[in-house]
Parts: structure tokens; C-alpha cells; sequence
């Protein structure tokens, strides 16, 4: 709404003289209210003024909103107007606003008789009253009353001219105010946003960071409660916020999914949102009963909205397009403090994870054969090559006594931190078992159902485990669900050792056989895991059984060691990206 068009300035108090003692008082007026800058000693001076110059009993002030739609009380019956309790009249309404909108001044000797006059609003008059309009550069910015004690002598022409002239000073006064106190506000606002930018450059701690800028902001936009909510990019919900004065019972209402409430939808579109009135739009989510208004603006890096930042205000239309601007400044610096430390916690986070992992790998190759057995009559070479820094393969030479040793093979499901706790899990039951003494068969069942009451029901482990016989040169086997081993003989048959059971710790009381074969002079028996045969190229192939076969047979002369090694160069050159752990046991009957 123009300003310049709210009312006609010439029509004060045309046709009207003011006496020279009254003159002098305006003279007097001017002085004081031209000497402070302060509003709140301003409108101390408004009353008292007011009230001598007019000699009445009381004063009313209202001011004008920015937007020019709205009058709100600052003094009323001569009492300053606390914020919570502001009344406001829109532009037009009651008498006040009839006077702000035709700028002319009224005098009302009957309230409860005019039509205009809403006791609802501007309080139960029957006293006499002066209604005048304040005018600023512009045009009209507000109106001021002077109240007469009941039964006192009602007013006149001349009042209204004195009182209007008057007027024209306090609007004077009151508009130089208002622009110290945004010129003042503007280099406060300057001042807090270098402060943060020095603070937030300063740290990288996430949490010091948010709460700086949080406390930072209520010296340049008011607030009963606030937060700054980042949001999670993979389920779209807040992941982590810092509020201030919102109870906390009530806090878990603000953990909002994108959309949704007001915040949702500023972190849906992009762009900041006013609410004047709460009450009045669905989109808002109540997490705390007494606010009344809302504004909330995006937190944006590198085009893609990060977070919202929020304000809750107990006062009606506490916000204004001059608080989003700054609300806005102030999230565009949050948004870049909070990626660098992000960025700052991920690195931190990695550099712990890489700590705890290789941590993890060195405990996991405690668990491997230091060396690999010297039996006579046997060359035995194993290697473990996990895809990350821990994996689920496990391999194992277990001296049982001097004439046998175990030999095992397993291969968790998945990979990294959660298939290593489960291959160390397996280990352990397994060795445990085999120190009990018991049959091949029955070792396997129980680290069974060990595993199948400690791990989830995804979770499950193949494994091959059988006892070689160095003397009689037989090899005791059950095969629980793992790929089966390769036993090429001298005469160039192939056996595969497939005896046994399905995987460990898929059912309970799952049952395993054992199978017992013949090792001669030449055998070359191979155990591995799926790493090897399902090796994939970037043609979408699998290094497949029979490529295997066709390295072992190929290399016969070679030692257990130079074989196992042969056979992982041919994968890696098949497959150069390693997509899954990998392990080889070679075992060569001389």
C-alpha cells in the first residue's frame, strides 16, 4: 500500500490558529522529543508530553507495520504495551484506523456513539477523545490519542490543532528513531554475521558450530524458539538438530520428514517461508503451544538443500521479509560451516574407521598360520587376499597330533567388520570342537548350532574341514555347503570333495557326513573359496571351475606355494578388480 496516498496532510488543521502560548509548548515539545534516539524513552516522552501539553488524563500511541496493513498498540492508557499482549487493528478499522487511513484528525466526545469504534480493540472508552494521525516522510505511520477523565469538558477545534501540530513532531521524532535503530540494527547485523564467519572459520566441530551460530542470530532477530535441522540425504528425515526453547517433551515433534510442516516444505522447495499466523496454516506442526508465527529458511550447498533453519515467535507476524533476508544470510553461512564440518567429522570418522580396521586386520591375521606346516611327504601353501581391510575367508592348518593334521577352509556370508566378527566366531567354535575329540561329522554340527543361535538369520557360513592322516595318507573330510574342493590324481582324474551338508548355521541340527579319500605320490588337492571361481571380468564372466582345473593342470611341476600363487595372478588377470576375499589352500603329495 502507498504510503503517500494513505491520507490528506494539508486538512490537519486548516483554518485554525494556535495561540502563542501554545507555540511555545510545541517549541518545548520539538526540544525534547529531537533529543533522544532511544524508542522506548521516546514514547516515555510521547505520554508525558501528551499529557501536559493537552491536559488530559491518558495517551494512546499505534504504529503502522511495515507492510502498512496493520496497527498495533505501543502505549495504551499511558502504559507501555508488552509485545504478548499486542492488539492490532487493520488498516481502516475502528476509529484509529478510520483516522490512519483518511489521515484527518477526529474529535470523539461520545466513543460508545461513533460507528467506527470497536471496544473490542481499542478498549471500553467513554471518555472524550482526540484521535490524530502521525506523519512521517512518506505519509501517515501511525496515530495518537488523548484522553480526557470522565465528566471533564470535551474537546475542541483548537485541541485538535494543537494536537495534531504536536503530532507532527512525534512523527518526526518517532521515524528518526526508527531509522537510527535499523541503521544501528544493520551494523549489528554486519557485526554478528563477521563474528560468526570468524567463529565458524575457526572450528570444525559441528555441534560449536551450530550452537554459535543459533546464539549469534537472537541479537539481530528475536526469537522464543529456534533450531537448525540437518537433513539425513538417504531416508529424507532431520538427522540432527540444535534448538533452543522448545520443551523438551515436545521435541520430538520437530523430527520431520521432508514435506512435511513448514520446515519439510522450505526443505522441499528450496525457498524461505513467512507464517504470520500459525494457527492458520495446516503445514504447521506444534512443538510448542504458546507460538503464534513462524519463518524458516533453507540451508543450501552447492544448489542442494542440506537443512532448515527455523524460528518460532510467541507474538502474531513477528516476522518480516527484511527478517528472511538476514535469516537467509545467516543459512547460507551455516549451510558452508556445517559442509566443512561434515566434511571435517567424515574425514575424522574415516581416519577412526581406517584406525579400528587396520586394528581389526592385524587381530585377523593372528587368526591365519604364521607358517605353513613342514610335513613330511606333503608340500601344504595357503594365502588369504580379503577384498577390504577385514574379510570373512578363513583358512587353517590345526595340528591335531603328530601324525594328523586338521585342514579347514570356510568362507562367511557377506564381507568386511560384520563377516570377520562372524569367521572369528566360527573359528573359535570350530577349534574348541576339534580339541573335544570329536568325529569330523559331529564337530560340524555343533559349531552349527553355535552359529545358528549367535548369528542372524542372513548370516551363515560354508566351510570344508577335514583331517589329513600323514601316515596313511588319507584325508578325512565333510563339506558344509562350501565350493567343493578339487582332488586332481596322478592319472589325471578329477575328484570333487562335495560330501557332507549344507552351510553352517542355517538350520538347526543340520547333520554332515564325512567321506574319507586315498592321497598317492602326484595328487595335488585344491581348497578355495567362491573369490576364486566367481571372479567376474567386465564382460559380466566368471572365472569359472574349469578355468581353475586348467591353471592346476598346467602347472604340475610347480611348488604348493608357486601354484597358489600362479592361480591367484590368473584371476587378478581375468578379473584386475577383486570384488570379493579370496583364499587358497594347495596341498601336493610328493
Amino acid at each position: 500500500m502507498d504510503l503517500v496516498q494513505k491520507g490528506n496532510r494539508d486538512g490537519f488543521h486548516q483554518g485554525t490558529q494556535l495561540q502563542p502560548s501554545h507555540l511555545w509548548l510545541l517549541i518545548k515539545a520539538s526540544k525534547q522529543l529531537n533529543s533522544t534516539l532511544d524508542f522506548e524513552e521516546l514514547l516515555s516522552l510521547t505520554v508525558s508530553l501528551t499529557k501536559e501539553l493537552m491536559e488530559v488524563e491518558a495517551c494512546s500511541l499505534l504504529l503502522l507495520d511495515k507492510r502498512g496493513e496493520e496497527l498495533s498498540f505501543h502505549i495504551h492508557f499511558n502504559q507501555r504495551v508488552r509485545e504478548k499482549e499486542t492488539v492490532r487493528l487493520r488498516w481502516g478499522e475502528g476509529i484509529a484506523g478510520w483516522v490512519a487511513r483518511e489521515g484527518k484528525g477526529r474529535i470523539i466526545n461520545h466513543p460508545e456513539e461513533d460507528p467506527f469504534f470497536l471496544p473490542e480493540k481499542e478498549g471500553k472508552l467513554s471518555h472524550p477523545v482526540l484521535f490524530v494521525p502521525l506523519w512521517g516522510r512518506e505519509g501517515v505511520i501511525g496515530v495518537l490519542e488523548a484522553i480526557r477523565p470522565l465528566g471533564d469538558r470535551s474537546f475542541t477545534e483548537e485541541n485538535l490543532a494543537l494536537f495534531s501540530a504536536f503530532a507532527e513532531q512525534v512523527g518526526i521524532a518517532v521515524e528518526n528513531s526508527r531509522l537510527y535503530n535499523q541503521a544501528r540494527r544493520e551494523v549489528l547485523e554486519k557485526s554478528t554475521l563477521y563474528e560468526i564467519g570468524k567463529k565458524i572459520s575457526s572450528s570444525l566441530d559441528l555441534n560449536e558450530v551450530l550452537d554459535s551460530i543459533i546464539d549469534s542470530l537472537r541479537k539481530v532477530v528475536d526469537y522464543d524458539a529456534a533450531g537448525i535441522y540437518l537433513i539425513d540425504p538417504v531416508d529424507q528425515h532431520i538427522k540432527r538438530e540444535t534448538t533452543r526453547g522448545y520443551p523438551p517433551a515436545m521435541e520430538a515433534k520437530v523430527r520431520l520428514k521432508v514435506g512435511e510442516g513448514v520446515m519439510g516444505w522450505v526443505a522441499k522447495t528450496g525457498k524461505g517461508e513467512i507464517v504470520p499466523d500459525v494457527s492458520q496454516d495446516s503445514r504447521y506442526v506444534m512443538a510448542k503451544e504458546d507460538t503464534k508465527s513462524e519463518i524458516a529458511a533453507p540451508l543450501i550447498s552447492e544448489g542442494k538443500v542440506i537443512g532448515v533453519f527455523n524460528l518460532e515467535s510467541e507474538k502474531l507476524n513477528a516476522y518480516d521479509e527484511d527478517d528472511l533476508l538476514l535469516l537467509t544470510t545467516f543459512a547460507s553461512q551455516a549451510a558452508v560451516a556445517v559442509e566443512n564440518a561434515l566434511l571435517h567429522e567424515e574425514v575424522t570418522k574415516k581416519r577412526l574407521l581406517d584406525k579400528d580396521l587396520a586394528l581389526a586386520r592385524q587381530i585377523q591375521r593372528t587368526f591365519l598360520p604364521k607358517f605353513r606346516p613342514r610335513i613330511p611327504g606333503f608340500d601344504i601353501s595357503g594365502i588369504n587376499l580379503p577384498s577390504q581391510e577385514v574379510g570373512g575367508d578363513y583358512y587353517d592348518f590345526i595340528r591335531i597330533t603328530d601324525e594328523q593334521w586338521g585342514l579347514v577352509v570356510g568362507d562367511v556370508s557377506g564381507k568386511g567388520i560384520s563377516a570377520s566378527l562372524i569367521m572369528a566366531s566360527f573359528r573359535a567354535s570350530l577349534i574348541a570342537e576339534i580339541r573335544n575329540n570329536y568325529s569330523i561329522g559331529e564337530i560340524l554340527k555343533k559349531v552349527n548350532n553355535l552359529l545358528y543361535e549367535s548369528t542372524e538369520e542372513d548370516k551363515f557360513v560354508s566351510a570344508i574341514y577335514g583331517v589329513l592322516d600323514t601316515v596313511k595318507r588319507v584325508f578325512t573330510y565333510a563339506n558344509a555347503g562350501h565350493n567343493p574342493p578339487i582332488l586332481l590324481k596322478r592319472e589325471d582324474r578329477v575328484e570333487y570333495l562335495d560330501r557332507g551338508g549344507i552351510v553352517l548355521g542355517w538350520l538347526y541340527n543340520s547333520t554332515y557326513q564325512e567321506e574319507r579319500v586315498r592321497l598317492d605320490s602326484g595328487d595335488i588337492l585344491v581348497m578355495y573359496t567362491d573369490g576364486v571361481t566367481e571372479a567376474t571380468n567386465q564382460q559380466g564372466e566368471e572365472f569359472g571351475m574349469e578355468r581353475l582345473l586348467d591353471v592346476i593342470k598346467g602347472n604340475l611341476d610347480l611348488t604348493a606355494r608357486a601354484l597358489r600363487v600362479k592361480i591367484v595372478e590368473e584371476v587378478r588377470r581375468f578379473a584386475p578388480s577383486q570384488g570379493d576375499d579370496l583364499t587358497i589352500v594347495v596341498v601336493k603329495v610328493e
